[in-house]
């Protein structure tokens, strides 16, 4: 690689690098796959066959800094997307219990949801690999597009308008922006999506503090570009997280591409990158659209208030429900530990874990195939694991996960007894 200036340097250490995380967090966005499971892709070669690009050295705070100060308002181009979190292949019933637990309305006036809602369509990313093309120009106007076998899936935003459309059942899904902040890469529930390799590395920014070890690994070309690679690692045993490198643009400070590896070593769990990139305004016409012929249009407001209704419709009235007992115990979460090491952990309010294999039937048997049985002093669970993000399921209907090792899971609950 050409020389860098790689120093070692320990987040918090240095006023400079605390400023420049402080200025970088401003562009965090929340991450579903690196926050419950990350997120978070083997696509876009780091190295060009030319060989690394000879640029001026840099060190950790600059190039931190080199991010923050990236303003970059309008780009096009190609993004691959491939998440490895090792999850068992369940024939695509992954995307189904995914999509459901979105909580985006996605119920239309028939009672049916849109193939066409945000919430519910863009969980693919999660798993898999996928190309997206994306747009922006400025704050009002951006576009992605998730293309799939002989179909596509466009999410647009221009001024008030969000639309979303599935070129594979024709469906339409429209809402309207309350102000400029509205995005594509926001779902219908207003949680935002990560789509761009600058969505992620937010996230990791978000993350340095003293735990955190970040250096310059070199330089690289991305996407036709020349880039430094910034290389962020926990310091601390316990993590499933191994290293993230983020590809900078060496012009304009745009993250390029995000590499999450796992301390466990062999492939990335997440790796987002550009195939393609482009500065220059697109054109207006890229973010224009009119629902086709025959479509069918579902508008979010109409569907929000068909789900309350129904929600409504099927509440007991009174009496406990197990979503009721799991929200109030979402509410209780608490964070122990820090930084790579922070582990979430509520009680369900049940009083039980899984249904074992004779009370829960088929589906006991089923869940707990997937897990691996545990015993402390906390008593006993199972703890089910993917290569990022792992959960302690206690037996009293305690719950603590993080993107830690299994062993970690089992001396938090025991530490909290």
């Amino acid at each position: 690689m050409a020389p860098i200036d790689s120093d070692n340097t320990t987040a918090g250490e240095g006023e400079e690098l605390r400023a420049g995380r402080r200025k970088a967090a401003r562009y965090v966005v929340p991450v579903a796959v690196m926050g419950v499971a990350a997120a978070t892709i083997g696509l876009v070669p780091a190295l060009a066959d030319s060989g690394d690009p000879d640029l001026p050295k840099v060190t950790a705070e600059q190039l931190i800094e080199k991010i923050a100060k990236s303003d970059v308002q309008q780009l096009s181009g190609t993004v691959r997307i491939n998440t490895d979190l090792g999850l068992p292949d369940l024939g695509g019933l992954e995307s189904g219990l995914m999509s459901g637990m979105s909580g985006g309305p996605g119920s239309g006036e028939d009672g049916e949801g849109s193939a066409a809602d945000p919430s519910a369509k863009l969980t693919e990313l999660v798993s898999g690999s996928h190309t997206l093309r994306v747009a922006a120009d400025g704050p009002d106007r951006q576009k992605l597009s998730l293309l799939e076998n002989a179909a596509e899936y466009s999410l647009i935003h221009n001024g008030k308008d969000v639309w979303g459309y599935d070129s594979r059942s024709n469906e339409v899904y429209h809402s309207t922006a309350a102000d400029s902040t509205e995005r594509p890469e926001r779902d219908a529930s207003g949680k935002d999506v990560p789509a761009t390799p600058k969505h992620f590395a937010d996230q990791a920014l978000k993350a340095i503090d003293d735990t955190t070890s970040v250096t310059v690994g070199g330089t690289a070309h991305v996407a036709g570009r020349d880039a430094y690679r910034l290389v962020v690692e926990p310091k601390r045993d316990g993590s499933t997280v191994g290293a993230i490198t983020v590809a900078v643009d060496a012009e304009t400070g745009t993250p390029l591409k995000f590499t999450l590896t796992p301390a466990s070593g062999g492939a990335a769990v997440v790796d987002v990158g550009f195939t393609e990139v482009s500065f220059a305004k697109p054109d207006a016409s890229t973010f224009d659209f009119t629902p086709p012929a025959g479509a069918k249009v579902t508008e979010a407001d109409k569907a929000a208030k068909a789900d309350k209704a129904g929600e409504r419709a099927e509440a007991p009235g009174h009496g406990r429900t197990a979503e009721g007992d799991l929200a109030k115990g979402m509410d209780g979460l608490k964070v122990i530990g820090e930084g790579w090491n922070s582990i979430a952990t509520f009680d369900t309010g049940t009083g039980t874990g899984l249904p074992t294999a004779s009370a829960g039937g088929d589906l006991g048997g089923f869940l707990g195939s997937f897990g691996d049985q545990v015993k402390g002093d906390f008593g006993s669970g199972t703890v089910f694991k993917t290569r990022l993000v792992n959960a302690l399921i206690t037996d009293d209907g305690k719950v603590y996960a993080g993107a830690v090792t299994k062993d970690a899971l089992v001396k938090a609950a025991d530490a909290a007894q």
